[in-house]
């Protein structure tokens, strides 16, 4: 299922589930949304912080289900940091069914955008937030009107080196985010999936965050999840302004471990570049052309 277009003079909801949001930034970030050419509104807690570095997960919760009630809001947009998960089972699956809007966050953020297409079937888009709208360079604004502006996004378009780790192709349909969120959530009740169904993970995370070894121990804990058996291709994203050996051969071992083909690049996630990866479309995965396309 997909939400409506998002069209220049549409509303733009900004909501914060997992930090508290600063005035002054985000002040800066809605006259660039601004503009860009769309209206802003903000949650009604926006910028509490009831639980001393959040606001209550009933206030993040009750934004979030504000706006997806909200029919002049289009498209419903927040960042990351840490509580997301709180908000979870506060979330009103059933109004986003019955009107779906556009949602787009990344970090944090992975826990909502997979729990609201696992249970509801609403593709959700990775990979920007609204920090980086201050402005956006080139390469966001391309893969923000190309997802959800004009929706045609036929392939991923690259900024970076790809680096194919382990060879091969395969179809599914496309879900991933922060890795250490993916892995303590892929057999959760709020990261559900056909077991019909084959799927093509994408994940991210940052040397700032975890170092190598932390990074192996999340991979093997996914590999032990029963949703690794629906797996069939992997794509990493930004660890590293310079990838190092180590780094890519555990990313090998994890590969060929599931025996599934594998590359890497730094065009999503924690770095400079910020592409959007739709989470619940189908997709056609090629390690050894680098190629993702969309079906």
């Amino acid at each position: 299922m997909f939400a409506e277009k998002l069209k220049y003079g549409d509303t733009i909801g900004l909501i914060s589930p997992s930090h508290v949001a600063e005035k002054e930034s985000y002040a800066n970030i809605i006259t660039h949304l601004e503009q860009l050419g769309f209206k802003v509104k903000t949650g009604a807690n926006l910028y509490k912080n009831t639980w001393g570095s959040v606001a209550s997960a009933t206030e993040r919760a009750d934004d979030l289900n504000s706006m997806v009630a909200d029919t002049d809001v289009k498209l419903i947009f927040f960042g990351g940091g840490n509580g997301a998960l709180d908000i979870l089972p506060l979330i009103d699956y059933e109004s986003i069914k019955k009107n779906p809007k556009l949602f787009l966050s990344y970090s944090d953020g992975t826990y909502i955008l997979n729990a609201i297409y696992t249970k509801t079937g609403l593709v959700t888009y990775y990979g920007q937030t609204p920090g980086i709208f201050c402005p956006p360079d080139d390469y966001t604004r391309l893969h923000f009107e190309r997802h959800l502006v004009h929706r045609d996004a036929a392939e991923h378009i690259p900024n970076s080196q790809w680096y194919t780790i382990n060879s091969g192709s395969c179809e599914g349909t496309l879900i991933g985010g922060y890795l250490p969120y993916i892995s303590t959530e892929s057999d959760s009740a709020y990261f559900l999936y056909d077991k019909k169904e084959k799927y093509i993970l994408f994940l991210e995370d940052h040397e700032k965050f975890n170092d190598i070894s932390a990074i192996g121990s999340y991979l093997v804990q996914l590999e032990h999840s029963d949703f690794m058996k629906n797996v069939v291709g992997a794509i990493f994203g930004h660890y590293s302004e310079t990838p190092s050996e180590p780094l890519l051969d555990c990313i090998e071992k994890f590969g060929k471990r599931a025996s599934i083909p594998v590359a890497y690049c730094d065009d999503f996630g924690h770095g400079t570049n910020h592409a959007i990866l739709p989470v619940g479309v189908k997709a056609e995965f090629d390690a050894d052309r680098k190629q993702l396309k969309y079906n």
